[in-house]
This record gives structure tokens, sequence and C-alpha cells, in this order.
């Protein structure tokens, strides 16, 4: 009789340690597969808009890619087209065109010509405008807007807010 009651005790120990090891484990593995804080951090980037300069590209960067700021001069808010305008962002006011900076060809980063208010792709010879949209194939469309939201004079890259939901669904941005 008390061979297996010990029997018993050693069973229910042993079931015991190995619950409690198989539940570390799981935490562990967990921990593993959740994304670092630095990396968390690094999905929101605060935009200043007010700092930009009118005609003048400047590169910012999110989740590890180049981001083209550009505000627009109203010389080019007025000659542009409806399939131009509907790419603007408006803060405050202005006009700016956000975009990721990566060609949507094969992913290089193209330069702006301020003088000639357009982009140029080096790699293969594509040409965007000031707006982000296609002029010269081959890249397949225009610059992606990456995700945003506006916040008074703000602009926060990696949150979705009304204005970037609406771009998305009317297809100009992915």
């Amino acid at each position: 009789m008390k061979n297996n009651t010990r029997r018993g005790f050693m069973g229910k120990a042993f079931g015991a340690v190995a619950a409690v090891g198989a539940i570390g484990s799981l935490v562990a593995m967990k921990k593993t597969w959740d994304p670092l804080p630095s990396v968390k951090a690094a999905g929101f980037t605060t935009l200043d808009m007010s700092v930009y300069q009118e005609n003048k590209l400047a590169v910012e960067k999110w989740r590890g890619k180049p981001i083209f700021v550009l505000k627009k001069t109203a010389a080019m808010v007025a000659d542009q087209t409806e399939i131009q305008s509907v790419r603007d962002i408006v803060v405050d006011g202005a006009h700016y065109m956000v975009s990721i900076g990566l060609c949507t060809h094969l992913g290089c980063i193209p330069s702006y010509n301020a003088n000639d208010k357009d982009f140029l792709c080096a790699c293969h010879g594509g040409k965007f405008d000031y707006a982000g949209e296609v002029t010269k194939v081959p890249p397949p469309r225009g610059l992606d807007i990456p995700p945003f939201k506006i916040e008074g004079n703000t602009l926060v890259l990696g949150e979705k807010g009304p204005e970037y939901m609406k771009m998305k669904e009317t297809g100009v941005t992915l």
C-alpha cells in the first residue's frame, strides 16, 4: 500500500514539474516572437510639417525606409491635375507630397530635380512628377504613400488616419 501512494505522489510531483517547465518554455517562446521595444518604437515617426521649405525635398526615415517630404509651392498646387491633387496631404493649408522614397519598379532611390520639379530613377530611367505620379515608365505605379494620420500641424507616419484610408479606398496608394 505504501508503495502505491509513493508512486502516485512521485507521478504527481513529476507531472507538476513538467507542467511548470512547459509553461516556462511557452512564456519564453512568446517573448522571442514579440517585436523588440526598439522595433515597436520605430513603427511611428512624427513629422512637424511647419519646418519644411517649398520645393525643397526633405528625406526622413520611417521603418528603415526613406520618406520623401516635398512642400509644394502655390504654383505647383495651381498647375496640378486632378490625378496629382488626390495625392496631396494638406496640413494647415499647405500641400505636401509625402511618399516612400523607393521606385516602384525595382526599389531604387530616385533623385529630385528642383528646377524640373520631378524625380528621376537613374537605374532604369523612370520618372515621377512632383506629386509622385509616373511620367516615364518602367515604374508600374506612382510612389507609394506610407500610412499617416494628421494631428494638428504634425504628421504621424505608421498610423492610419481618415485621410490615408480615403486614399487607400480610392486606389491612390497600396
